[in-house]
């Protein structure tokens, strides 16, 4: 017979987000379970990871809390002060600046790496949570009191309840049959680091093309991180070409905002789709970050509405336990997941709707783009709205 470990909490995958959530979990006293299927890469100082976030300020303060954010400010987190937004096809510009906004800054420039290195650290050092790695979930069933979980290896686990936070394509959705509304963009991000011949600025860059956006993401050592939208075969195309083709066309896409462009790592694409699980939560089963969410990455919001979804989890759990009462409770969970769930739609759909209005050549949303922004650009109020949306403030 198989040995079994009884937990309050269960997480199903150790990415930023569900480590965040174990390691949030099990300072607030929770016993915490976290299954992963890979021990996760040690991160170096001499390689640059090309999966990058724009860090906002909400997630900046998780992790502070959880005890996280000095290691990795320490290592490589790079401060943006500015954000300019402008159309290929129209005049007008939309700028946030941090001096206005009354900030020292307005996020960080975060590797993917570097958060998963640190907070995988501080998940390995929390006496509260025992890690299953490498170890895969193979069954998950589960009563009116809690679930269980067979692993591969043979172990299974008791839990009073299960976080999906394996990504999205979820092996605990799939399992507990939470059907999702998936969307392929025809397009895909083309992601690499540049040097340019004039300064980022601490600024974070980007440019509507019909084609999709192009950011330019300030990063250490003068570089810029960049994301580009393009449709699938024009992406393609650019993975193909000469590096000195590349910076060229680079360049020019970019209108030469900062001079001439430089290759300083290779290129990669990934493909851009649109998944939303129409629910959250099924009996003691939820699902946080992109096995509930996986977003258009314009307005590099991905990793933060999964963050959300562990602030609002914890604040959740807080609550109950200040009120003596029972932070699985159906009730709780269940206006948990409205919430959240209400939320990250209007994300999805709102940065779905930017994508559309400004990737494309048409005449009628070429006439207003550029006015809109440029509107938006000159009413602070406006302006400060917009950013607080997206800083989760």
């Amino acid at each position: 017979m198989s040995r079994r470990e009884t937990f309050d909490v269960a997480v199903v995958g150790a990415g930023v987000v569900g480590s965040a959530a174990a390691l949030g979990l099990a300072r607030e006293g929770l016993r915490v379970a976290i299954v992963e299927a890979h021990q996760p890469p040690g991160w170096r100082a001499d390689e640059h990871d090309l999966r990058v976030y724009a860090f906002a300020p909400d997630s900046q303060a998780l992790l502070d809390s959880l005890g996280v954010w000095p290691a990795v400010a320490s290592a490589r987190a790079y401060p943006y002060r500015r954000m300019r937004i402008w159309d290929a096809g129209a005049a007008g510009e939309m700028k946030f600046d941090a001096d206005a906004l009354g900030r020292d800054c307005l996020g960080h420039i975060v590797e993917h790496g570097l958060l998963v290195d640190r907070l995988w650290d501080a998940v390995s050092r929390n006496q509260n949570i025992q890690r299953f790695c490498p170890d895969r979930l193979r069954e998950l069933d589960q009563d009116d009191s809690g679930a269980s979980l067979s692993l591969e290896s043979g172990l299974r686990l008791r839990a009073r309840l299960v976080l999906g936070a394996d990504g999205a394509a979820s092996r605990v959705r799939d399992l507990v049959g939470l059907s999702v509304s998936e969307h392929d963009y025809g397009q895909c991000g083309l992601v690499a680091y540049v040097s340019t011949a004039r300064s980022h600025e601490c600024t974070c860059w980007q440019r509507f093309l019909p084609t999709g956006p192009l950011a330019f993401l300030p990063c250490a050592d003068g570089r810029c991180s960049i994301v580009w939208t393009l449709p699938t075969a024009e992406a393609q195309r650019l993975l193909a070409i000469d590096e000195t083709s590349f910076c060229a066309e680079l360049t020019r896409a970019f209108d030469a905002r900062l001079g001439d462009v430089t290759m300083v790592s290779e290129r990669r694409v990934f493909p851009l789709q649109r998944k939303l699980a129409r629910e959250m939560l099924h009996g003691r089963v939820a699902l946080i970050g992109d096995a509930a969410h996986a977003v258009h990455p314009l307005a590099g919001q991905g990793v933060n509405l999964g963050l959300r979804d562990v602030a609002a989890l914890l604040t959740l759990v807080r609550e109950a336990r200040s009120a003596g009462r029972d932070f699985t409770s159906a009730q709780r969970l269940q206006r948990w997941a409205r919430n959240r769930t209400s939320e990250n739609a209007v994300a999805a759909y709102s940065f779905e709707a930017i994508n559309r209005v400004f990737s494309n050549d048409a005449l009628l949303p070429a006439l207003v783009r550029g006015p809109l922004l440029g509107l938006a650009g000159k009413i602070p109020p406006l302006a400060q709205f917009f950013w607080r949306r997206a800083a989760g403030l």
